[in-house]
């Protein structure tokens, strides 16, 4: 049983179908990237693996849970799928700590005692120890997304899904938080990346999957597909972006 199963998903917003019957499977360890123009579904799909929107029509299932906005643990399933997006969304009035031990306090899954050691724990990971009593205001764009990306790893993910996390970054900064991705890829973290960042989706990315107008339009080996693009769609977007 693969970790994620989506199979033909639909979404519409109004009379605009997003989603036109997506399927996937993602394994345990993948590292999958997500690339196509804007407007291809990519965020709508990342938003309905977390549930964060519903689904008009298929299946989504994550280690074997069928998920939909309304099922009675979404809570718990939000600390096993940990999602970053563009905009950092820490708690300006928070220190670093705080905005990152919040919720496994809340949630009871760690201790306040133990809170800080967690906190230090989640910020070595992602090379900002000395940042803990900081405030978000203190820190670079790039900064304040490695934090983004340890608050989440505070709640022990099986799954971490990122949102273009480097598109609001300037250019200098982008490196030091792909690092940090490819830091947790080596260390088997599971991810889906919906990412413009072709370098990291043709060297760390296990799989590629290009979408063009709600649909997976080609799926495979990122060296292979980024080599031979079989459709004329995929080989005219790796023109354009290089």
């Amino acid at each position: 049983m693969a970790l994620v199963e989506i199979r033909d998903v639909h979404k519409s917003f109004g009379s605009v179908e997003v989603l036109k019957g997506i399927t996937l499977d993602v394994e345990k360890g993948d590292i999958v990237t997500i690339i196509g123009r804007s407007g291809s579904g990519k965020s709508t799909l990342l938003r309905c693996i977390n549930a964060l929107e519903t689904i008009d029509r298929g299946e989504i299932r994550i280690e074997g849970e069928r998920i939909a906005a309304d099922m009675p643990n979404l809570r718990q399933l939000r600390q096993r799928v940990g999602i970053v997006f563009q905009a950092f969304n820490l708690f300006p009035h928070l220190t670093v700590e705080r905005n990152i031990t919040l919720a496994p306090v809340l949630t009871g899954k760690v201790p306040k005692e133990k809170a800080r050691d967690l906190a230090l724990d989640v910020l070595a990971r992602v090379g900002l120890a000395d940042k803990i009593d900081a405030w978000p205001e203190q820190l670079s764009g790039g900064q304040q997304q490695r934090v983004a990306i340890a608050r989440c790893l505070a709640m022990s993910p099986h799954l971490m899904l990122f949102d273009e996390v480097t598109s609001a970054l300037d250019p200098e900064l982008v490196g030091e938080v792909l690092k940090v991705m490819e830091d947790m890829a080596r260390q088997g973290m599971t991810m889906i990346l919906v990412t413009h960042e072709m370098g990291f989706a043709r060297t760390v990315a296990t799989k590629l999957v290009f979408m063009h107008q709600g649909r997976v339009w080609e799926q495979g080996n990122p060296a292979e597909l980024f080599a031979d693009p079989k459709t004329p769609e995929l080989k005219n977007f790796i023109s354009s972006v290089k």
